[in-house]
């Protein structure tokens, strides 16, 4: 059995970085330029943190976790740290997490909307690694 890594841990980034650079090449990303940052809120510690994605012509740039001020992005996802865990265990779907209004986006709704389909494809590609919530 693989061991688990911790979740927005720098290992399990490590992890993510190398699965979704591996999985997702540029035509399975539509070959989008784009930047999110999910910002997590009520983690079990208390703190803050965020997961901030950027892709190139549909290459996956950065991959970086951290706690406090996210980075700029063209996107910026926040709700709960539970609504995050579900998804990232592809337990839910991003936009059905946003209809609901589990989570709130700041950014072009519009092409939120058209970039919907990838952030799933990054979730599902995530759920693939063995976390501990």
């Amino acid at each position: 059995m693989e061991d688990k890594l911790k979740y927005l841990s720098p290992e399990w980034r490590d992890e993510a970085y190398r699965r979704l650079s591996a999985e997702l090449d540029p035509e399975k990303m539509n070959y989008a330029t784009t930047s999110l940052v999910s910002v997590y809120h009520n983690c079990p510690d208390g703190k803050e943190r965020y997961f901030f994605v950027s892709c190139v012509d549909g290459a996956i740039g950065d991959v970086s976790v951290g706690e406090g001020e996210p980075p700029e992005a063209e996107f910026s996802i926040s709700g709960d740290y539970d609504v995050f865990a579900k998804m990232s265990r592809g337990e839910l779907g991003a936009q059905a997490a946003l209809m609901s209004g589990k989570l709130k986006l700041k950014g072009n709704m519009v092409k939120a909307l058209k970039l919907s389909s990838l952030a799933d494809r990054l979730n599902r590609v995530i759920a693939t690694i063995p976390t501990q919530f």
